[in-house]
């Protein structure tokens, strides 16, 4: 007698109306597996975008550090590439790939979870932007304690005529040997005071931007695509760039400064009033047209990468709530 018993057939969830796969499956928002995967969407939208504009970071360096050294970005351009070819005009693209992929897990990664812990579990009723500003702090804090040792570097290879090294290895066997890691981390306060007020500022803005753009479009974000929804995400990126590019300049020039031209066993605040005794005020303020350029595009696509990726993973974008 034939056997009739029928086993249930395997149904592809995918095949079904309203229904898809993602590659890492379902994702629970606040989970572990939702912070991981924000983690590497940070790393994914920070280290290539940033050192896709490496040739534009080094030129602004550079005039930051000696404004006399080239009158415009081309010109400076032309001439490291007739001295030192293509790779003399990415010069530091290493430390910068690396140390910003670490930046963005940093940043991203621990923003969403400190906006679910200030927002959802400390500080329930708190005017969300107060929690956008403390949760962007805090993230930041951590990812510049990635970043600075690269950083630190990047600045080195960028402001040295001819470079400090000719690869990271060898500007991290030269610096730690002059001061060992503590020489790496000798810029971390004033980047602190310049990446702490920019994310706040890239965040804050960012989420109450977007939000507005919903409102002036009118209906919830969920009334629009998924490419709609990105595409918002970039504009205002872009505006979020563009302030967060001017509030944090006086810091970043800095920074520059005091990575090329710190004196052997001179305290950073020391060094930080003889700079601004060197340059003035006027001088903190080199170079900001060439940055609101490139942080406004930068952090466009930065949001436009992110989001699109927590797209493809069956996340919602930033913002919009």
């Amino acid at each position: 007698m034939a056997n009739t018993s029928l086993k249930p057939p395997k149904l592809d969830s995918s095949s079904l109306p309203g229904m898809k796969s993602y590659p890492f499956g379902k994702i629970e928002p606040n989970s572990t597996k939702y912070f991981v995967s924000c983690m590497l969407g940070g790393v994914i939208a920070c280290g290539p975008t940033h050192t896709f504009v490496t040739p534009l970071d080094l030129v602004k360096t550079r005039r930051q550090v000696a404004s006399d050294l080239y009158k415009s970005n081309i010109e400076g351009w032309q001439k490291i590439y007739r001295a030192e070819g293509l790779r003399g005009v990415f010069t530091g693209w290493s430390p910068t790939f690396i140390g910003y992929s670490f930046q963005g897990l940093g940043k991203y990664g621990f923003y969403e979870i400190f906006k679910h812990i200030y927002g959802d579990n400390m500080f329930p009723n708190m005017n969300r932007t107060v929690v956008f500003l403390g949760a962007s702090a805090s993230a930041e804090f951590i990812a510049d304690m990635l970043l600075c040792p690269f950083e630190a570097l990047k600045v080195r290879m960028q402001t040295s005529i001819p470079p400090y090294a000719k690869n990271l290895r060898e500007a991290w066997g030269k610096t730690t040997a002059e001061g060992g890691i503590a020489k790496l981390y000798a810029g971390i306060v004033p980047l602190w005071g310049r990446q702490i007020p920019y994310t706040m500022c890239k965040f804050a803005t960012f989420e109450e931007t977007v939000r507005l753009i919903y409102k002036q479009l009118g209906g919830q974000k969920e009334d629009y695509g998924k490419l709609a929804q990105t595409g918002v995400s970039f504009l205002g990126g872009y505006i979020a760039g563009i302030a967060c590019a001017v509030v944090s300049h006086p810091a970043d020039v800095m920074v520059s400064k005091l990575n090329s031209d710190r004196k052997a066993g001179e305290s950073a605040g020391k060094a930080m009033s003889r700079i601004y005794g060197n340059i003035g005020f006027a001088g903190l303020w080199n170079g900001l047209p060439v940055r609101i350029v490139m942080i406004g595009t930068l952090t466009a696509f930065q949001w436009l990468i992110y989001d699109s990726f927590k797209v493809y993973l069956g996340l919602p974008t930033t913002g919009g709530h």
